[in-house]
C-alpha cells in the first residue's frame, strides 16, 4: 500500500492507482464540452444510487496550474459516486497556454455548464458544491469568494452549496517561484490572484483540510484562510492532518488507500450537512 501512495505521487501513478478504481457503482461520461478550447472538457461520474438531494461537485485537480489531466482523476470521480455524489472534473487551460486569471475563468464556465446540464445527469443543480486539491484548489476557492467569475459566466450570487479546499494555496504571497511569477504577473496585482484577499463572510461554507507536513503548499494558506472567514462572520471547518503530506492528503480517496484516512467522510458529512443550502 505505501508503494500505490508512492506512485501516486507521479502523474503515471495516478493512472496506475485507477487500474484499481472499482468498474462498477458509477456511469462515467466523457469529453463534454462546456467550451471551445481542446481543454475545455469535462467527465461526469454519475453513481447508481443518488443521495438525497442529488449533490454535484464540480472538481478541480492540481498541478501547479501547469500540468494535469482529468482522465488522472476518475479515482476521484468513483470515491464521491460511492457516497452518492455526482462528480465532475473538468480539464482547463493551463501555463504556458495561458497566464492568471484565465484558468479560473475556465473554471466558472465549466460551474455554469454545470449548473445548466446537470438535471440531464440526475443531479440537482440547486445542491452544487466547488472542490479541489493543490492548484485546484486555488481555483475552486476563487470561484467561491470573488463573485466576478461566476457572474461573468452567468452564475448567479448564492449558486454554491459549499467550497472543499484540499490543500490550497489561498494565501501564497509573496510569489518567489519565477515561473508562478510569469503566471501571476503583474506583481502589481498579486493581492487579487489570493483568495484569501475576496473573503468578506459572505462566501459558501467550507470545509478546509490539509497535512501538516506538506511543503508544497504550506499549512498556513489553510489556517490563514479558515481565520479570516470566521473573523469576516463566515464559517470555515478545518482540519489539519498530523504527518500527512501534500500527496497523502488527496490519496485516500483512492479505493485501495481509503483506510488510510477519514477524508472521503469528512466530504461527505460537510456536503450533507450543507445540501439544500445554495
Amino acid at each position: 500500500m505505501s508503494l500505490v501512495a508512492s506512485l501516486l505521487a507521479a502523474c503515471s501513478g495516478q493512472f496506475w492507482v485507477n487500474t484499481l478504481v472499482p468498474p462498477w457503482g458509477y456511469a462515467r461520461d466523457t469529453d463534454i464540452a462546456y467550451g471551445e478550447m481542446a481543454r475545455q472538457r469535462l467527465d461526469i461520474y454519475r453513481p447508481d444510487r443518488p443521495a438525497p438531494g442529488a449533490p454535484v461537485v464540480v472538481f478541480f485537480y492540481g498541478g501547479s496550474w501547469q500540468e494535469g489531466n482529468k482522465d488522472g482523476y476518475r479515482f476521484v470521480g468513483q470515491a464521491l459516486a460511492s457516497r452518492g455524489i455526482t462528480a465532475v472534473i473538468p480539464d482547463y487551460r493551463l501555463y504556458p497556454e495561458v497566464t492568471f486569471p484565465a484558468f479560473v475563468e475556465d473554471g466558472a464556465d465549466a460551474v455554469a455548464w454545470t449548473r445548466a446540464h446537470i438535471a440531464d445527469y440526475g443531479a440537482d443543480p440547486d445542491n452544487l458544491f466547488l472542490a479541489g486539491h493543490s492548484a485546484g484548489a486555488h481555483i475552486a476557492a476563487m470561484l467561491a469568494v470573488a463573485p466576478d467569475y461566476l457572474k461573468a459566466a452567468g452564475v448567479p450570487q448564492g449558486a454554491i452549496s459549499g467550497l472543499i479546499g484540499m490543500a490550497g494555496p489561498y494565501d501564497f504571497l509573496p510569489i518567489v517561484d519565477p515561473t508562478l511569477k510569469t503566471i501571476f504577473a503583474p506583481e502589481s496585482a498579486w493581492p487579487r490572484t489570493q483568495p484569501i484577499h475576496f473573503v468578506d463572510g459572505r462566501e459558501p461554507p467550507m470545509l478546509l483540510l490539509h497535512g501538516e507536513a506538506d511543503e508544497t503548499v504550506l499549512p498556513k494558506n489553510t489556517i490563514n484562510m479558515a481565520d479570516k472567514v470566521n473573523a469576516s462572520g463566515g464559517n470555515a471547518r478545518i482540519k489539519l492532518y498530523p504527518g500527512v503530506d501534500h500527496v497523502m492528503l488527496i490519496a485516500p480517496l483512492a479505493s485501495v488507500l481509503r483506510f488510510k484516512g477519514d477524508e472521503l467522510d469528512m466530504i461527505d458529512s460537510f456536503i450533507r450537512a450543507h445540501v439544500g443550502t445554495g
